[in-house]
């Protein structure tokens, strides 16, 4: 599957080597989608109104882990983590709070979540009919991508099977009713944090984008009607000639997988659209200032290699949560790179280096390898199972870990130029007070609506989640409209499938 040497060709041009579009950034600045979310929805709605003051184009919403894991924020596994990591959303009226003064048919917003990707997409739709926007002009992402929660994150609810069920019925329905929708993120960022090598990250990643592929074409969906709305979410580390050569390698496979693997006609089909965040797992608390000079790097890898959308890291990161004004920095440093580098004159600037070239040649060979290993073992669920995903990982981050004790890698401020001491910056801290205020509202709620017309709602919802095939998304948008929360939709779906334990 290797290819010819691709620097002759334009972009916008089959196989997409030198980006997607013939003009990219000439046209059009890349999405400045700032990562966000923390405490309650209204503290987090005022963050996200001052982020688009400073000029973000797109929301990108981080929710906390009770959140993803499916329970409420009076849970009792939820207690201490309410608001921590992102947003704490229980219910419909969190969502309303979030949203508060943003009308939805205006901004593209991600959403980060997995495994309850259905129920926060449904609270999503369902806040924009009572703004009034019909469900065809929303538009954003939702991530959606279950698998690589078995191999790298762990936040996922059910087994493998329902969970790929609740996927491709969130394809299935934003094909009929929103289909400006990015249905699924499928995600290396999360692989490559936990510390697989850079091909590793194509090659799992598009492992795992072949196995959504597969599924929906089984499920009874043409190639053509949901693959244009598929899209990725790559990290961005720093050795800046590897990165940007791996951007360019996953265009050309993917677009060589899409239209000669699965025979999809249509070029959009064809199209590796994606978002990148720069490396959390590079930044480091010791001489946190630092961190601006490697997340700059990081973003510059990613405008070089293409990308559709950015995130920045802040610097204090590795301490906390991003302070506001750490927030900003990040954000102009995009501003920078796309307004006064002159890197965005040109469509894949770097193409034709034969240093560039040849790293884009051997990621491509070798990720097309490891992809036809993982097609061996029976695709990408199959090698999960068996832990061959999990394991290479671990053995690349012990490796990594070793070089840096060794000094045989250095980072600046850890093993090299190291100092004593020195000025702490502000760390943003969620306090106690916000999770007691976020269970105060939740009960208000529980007290306020209509409760047995949400137990017939969840009842429905069990109906349909016991017949394979079943739609789930419409019940689940009508439990979220009577105000069911996150956690009883989850548990009504738990007392279904039950729960996924893991393996080893």
């Amino acid at each position: 599957m290797s290819g010819p040497k691709n620097h002759r060709e334009a972009a916008g041009e089959p196989p997409y080597t030198r980006g997607i579009y013939p003009e990219m950034y000439r046209k059009r600045l890349w999405t400045m989608r700032q990562y966000a979310g923390y405490a309650s929805a209204a503290q987090s709605n005022i963050r996200y109104h001052k982020l688009l003051e400073a000029g973000q184009t797109g929301l990108s919403v981080a929710f906390d882990l009770p959140t993803q894991i499916g329970y409420d924020s009076d849970h009792q596994l939820a207690e201490g983590e309410v608001g921590k990591v992102g947003v704490a959303i229980d219910s419909m009226a969190d969502m309303e709070r979030l949203f508060d003064g943003i009308p939805l048919d205006r901004v593209s917003t991600s959403m980060t979540i997995n495994a309850t990707a259905a129920t926060l997409l449904a609270m999503y739709i369902a806040v924009a009919g009572k703004q009034g926007i019909s469900r065809d002009r929303l538009r954003g992402t939702v991530q959606n991508d279950i698998l690589k929660e078995y191999i790298a994150r762990g936040t996922y609810i059910f087994p493998p099977a329902p969970s790929m069920r609740l996927v491709i019925d969130i394809m299935r329905y934003c094909h009929d009713h929103v289909p400006r929708w990015n249905t699924i993120s499928i995600s290396g960022y999360h692989i490559r944090e936990a510390g697989s090598t850079a091909m590793h990250e194509i090659a799992f990643t598009l492992a795992n984008g072949i196995a959504y592929v597969e599924a929906a074409i089984k499920a009874g969906l043409d190639v053509d009607d949901f693959a244009p709305r598929l899209s990725f979410f790559f990290n961005a580390h720093l050795n800046l000639f590897e990165e940007v050569a791996k951007f360019r390698a996953a265009r050309r496979l993917w677009c060589r997988i899409m239209r000669d693997r699965f025979g999809a006609r249509n070029p959009k089909s064809w199209l590796l659209r994606f978002h990148t965040q720069t490396a959390g797992s590079s930044l480091t608390a010791q001489q946190p200032d630092v961190n601006v000079v490697r997340t700059t790097l990081e973003a510059l890898a990613a405008v070089l290699g293409g990308t559709q959308s950015l995130h920045t890291n802040s610097r204090d990161e590795a301490l906390g949560l991003p302070t506001e004004d750490s927030v900003r920095l990040a954000l102009r440093t995009q501003q920078v790179i796309g307004y006064e580098s002159g890197v965005t004159e040109e469509p894949d600037p770097l193409g034709g280096s034969y240093y560039v070239e040849k790293l884009t040649d051997d990621l491509e060979r070798e990720a097309m390898e490891e992809i036809e290993r993982i097609d061996e073992m029976g695709g990408a669920v199959a090698a999960i199972e068996k832990r061959y995903f999990q394991d290479v990982i671990a053995r690349s981050a012990y490796r990594y870990e070793l070089d840096i004790e060794s000094n045989r890698r250095v980072v600046v401020g850890v093993n090299k130029f190291t100092e004593n001491g020195g000025e702490v910056p502000e760390i943003l801290r969620v306090p106690v007070q916000a999770e007691h205020e976020q269970v105060a509202r939740l009960n208000e709620l529980r007290s306020n609506r209509d409760n047995s017309l949400v137990r017939g709602r969840l009842d429905k919802l069990k109906v349909a989640a016991q017949k394979d095939g079943e739609p789930l998304m419409e019940p689940i948008i009508e439990a979220v409209e009577a105000y069911a929360t996150v956690g009883e939709i989850s548990n009504a779906l738990r007392e279904i499938w039950g729960e996924y334990r893991g393996t080893g």
